[in-house]
């Protein structure tokens, strides 16, 4: 169930938030809380708050009502989008070292950091190419690295394989389950796909159609990675059985 809401060892927690457009609900009231190195996969229809939660525990945007706790200090909170929003005219090297750049850190040490994250997402031989250059996956895998390249203590995923095809995705959420082992933050990853919550996450919370409320939470009770032909265990069709079932029955 992650860390209990207002507890000392969450990384971050929504408190009964509520997030209103004009005159229009868009989410909640919502309470969940983040334990450090937890994976929570958050599915729910189009339009029911997903990115909108995602936004508040990044401290992007501020609750209508209810509380926001972060325990994160500058730097220790990284977004990756759907979309790589990637800078066109610079290399991937220079769009991975940015974020150390930008917050201080000497040029030539903000490279060597970039290589090093490069090579981690399996870019090894792509830190001079230019975001034309690289097709959808490896433009995901330099947002990734980018994301990852200044070690964050929460990392959140907003849809970043939704235009991927389905074999690179599958090696992505591997290969972001590998990096999760080795550097442990926190995730949240939100997801139209029931199967790929399932597969990356701890634990799965299902929302509500907008406005959006959680309909119910499965943990999944399996090593993190996964390992080989996790997705053809009954433990795997069983859990995504018992979110799909969550997922119609809150509308």
């Amino acid at each position: 169930m992650g860390a209990p809401i207002g507890a000392s060892g969450a990384v971050a927690a929504l408190q009964a938030v509520e997030v209103d457009y004009g005159e229009r609900r868009a989410l909640g009231p919502v309470s969940l809380a983040l334990a450090p190195g937890e994976i929570v996969a958050l599915v729910g229809p189009s339009g029911c708050g997903k990115s909108t939660a995602l936004r508040l525990l990044a401290g992007l945007e501020q609750p209508s009502r209810g509380t926001v706790q972060r325990t994160l200090g500058r730097g220790e909170t990284s977004v990756v989008f759907q979309a790589a929003t990637l800078m066109p005219w610079a290399s991937a090297l220079s769009n991975v070292a940015l974020p150390l750049e930008l917050a201080g850190a000497d040029k030539a040490a903000a490279r060597t950091r970039a290589g090093e994250a490069l090579d981690q997402v399996v870019l090894a031989g792509s830190h001079q190419a230019k975001l034309a250059q690289l097709s959808g996956g490896m433009a995901m895998r330099v947002s990734l690295a980018r994301a990852l390249v200044t070690r964050p203590r929460l990392l959140l995923l907003d849809e970043p394989f939704a235009a991927l095809d389905e074999i690179t995705r599958r090696k992505l959420a591997d290969d972001v389950l590998a990096l999760w082992a080795e550097l442990s933050p926190a995730v949240v990853f939100v997801t139209h796909n029931v199967e790929e919550a399932v597969y990356m996450a701890s634990r799965v919370v299902v929302m509500t159609a907008g406005p959006g409320r959680i309909a119910g939470e499965t943990a999944i009770n399996a090593p993190l990675p996964r390992p080989p032909g996790f997705r053809t265990t009954a433990l795997f069709r069983e859990a995504a059985e018992r979110v799909t079932g969550q997922l119609v029955g809150g509308g």
